[in-house]
């Protein structure tokens, strides 16, 4: 496939200028950066899978989401497979050099064929690079069952059984537990204290983890690497805070978070007036963990969290896992002007990496959204783009717009979000495991 020739969503063309400003500039400095993160990953050991969601704006570029147990692996480009398992086998081989089995832990979706088929597609890159792999199942107890996935393929779940502080599946006994599963709900007692790694570890789990801790380590590495090439941090970081003790069905909290938010706002306008840039602000108001979209909501006038209706409290109070709600981060909203195709329904990359390589990506996309929504909800699809091919190989003496040049700069901006989740993971073991 010819990388350069690929069609890839249409950036609106009164916001693209500053985009491509950004690009050259991140393009110029391409050594200087590769060298700063030769150098992070050295004293920060990578996570084996993250996925990190963009949102392009033209004048603003950032992440707003970064995921430690992605699904979606099948969603991927699978011309470049052989990619996806040079970076697991460098991983497994750097981090784990004697491990030989391993078993994947996936979330308990009894029901969901797509999220299996990422399960499926991750254990055969595993495969591939070299290791025997068997996908364990926490609901079982003694047979192993069948998961039908698409072309008349099936899965295999193992019952899990646990043997002192060591997990086995039948007489395989793994050396590394891979973890697909983000823990909404805490760390089962399956998977507290066993004398096998895991890897992405539990303390990354939503029982624990934070998205404000998450934003707070992101900024402080983009404000280094503002620094280093010599950029406005906003650029590429969106501004936030959080607010606890909050109850959406009691209307709890409510005054606090909109003097929050529109103190946030009014940061925002400051940094639009400063870009002479004419659009009016938005914020993101999430829950503070969690996945899967839910707990999400876009505000454009604080007041609208004095006039929400039931149903509209009902999906802010609740998240994956049916786990309450009752703290939230204030996002800054960052519009999307990335859109694809004659409908020009709006678009989103997400970016996957394999330990701290970037191994592909997609865009999501969305016909009844608009560039203020969250994407990630029922009636999303997916566009597989080749990102693997195009996000290490940049060349500034392309025309804008250029595929492996755009792509290259929405690698950087992963790294930077996946460098933010290594601090967030050393950050948690000082506090919750000394």
């Amino acid at each position: 496939m010819d990388v350069k020739k690929l069609s890839i969503p249409h950036l609106a063309h009164q916001h693209a200028r500053p985009f491509f400003e950004l690009e050259k500039h991140i393009l110029d400095n391409q050594v200087k950066i590769e060298g700063w993160f030769r150098e992070a990953w050295q004293t920060q050991p990578p996570l084996f899978t993250s996925s990190v969601d963009l949102r392009n704006a033209g004048f603003k570029l950032g992440s707003v989401d970064a995921n430690v147990f992605p699904a979606g692996f099948n969603n991927l480009n699978p011309d470049f497979f052989p990619f996806c398992i040079l970076a697991a086998k460098q991983f497994l081989n750097d981090y784990y050099p004697h491990c030989k089995n391993i078993v994947i832990i996936p979330e308990n979706h009894t029901r969901n064929m797509h999220y299996y088929q990422s399960v499926a597609t991750l254990k055969q890159i595993i495969e591939k690079a070299g290791y025997e792999v068997r996908v364990g199942s926490t609901l079982l107890e003694d047979e192993p069952i069948e998961v039908a996935l698409e072309n008349n393929e099936t899965l295999t779940l193992h019952p899990i059984k646990r043997i002192d502080n060591k997990l086995t599946v039948g007489d395989f006994i793994p050396c590394l537990v891979i973890l697909n599963n983000d823990l909404s709900e805490g760390v089962p007692p399956l998977l507290q204290a066993l004398e096998q790694p895991i890897e992405p570890d539990t303390i990354l789990g939503w029982s624990i983890r934070s998205k404000t801790q998450h934003c707070i380590f992101y900024q402080k590495i983009c404000e280094n690497f503002a620094k280093l090439i010599n950029i406005d941090v906003w650029q590429i970081c969106p501004l936030f805070t959080d607010h606890q003790q909050i109850d959406f069905i009691k209307r709890e909290g409510i005054d606090a978070l909109i003097e929050k938010a529109d103190s946030l706002l009014t940061q925002i306008q400051h940094k639009y007036h400063q870009y002479n840039i004419e659009f009016s602000p938005f914020v993101v108001i999430k829950a503070d963990a969690g996945t899967y979209g839910m707990g999400v909501m876009p505000i454009h006038d604080p007041k609208q969290l004095k006039t929400l209706n039931r149903k509209q409290r009902m999906s802010m109070s609740v998240r994956k896992g049916g786990q309450s709600v009752d703290r939230v981060i204030i996002q800054e909203g960052i519009p999307t002007f990335e859109t694809i195709g004659i409908h020009h329904n709006v678009a989103e990359p997400v970016v996957y990496m394999l330990g701290q390589h970037v191994i592909g990506g997609f865009y999501r996309v969305h016909q009844a959204r608009d560039i203020f929504e969250n994407l990630n909800s029922p009636g999303m699809h997916f566009e597989k783009l080749s990102f693997a091919a195009c996000c290490n190989n940049p060349d500034n003496r392309l025309s804008p717009h250029e595929a492996q040049n755009q792509f290259y700069v929405y690698s950087v901006i992963a790294r930077l979000a996946a460098l933010a989740i290594s601090y967030e993971k050393t950050a948690l073991l000082q506090e919750y495991k000394t």
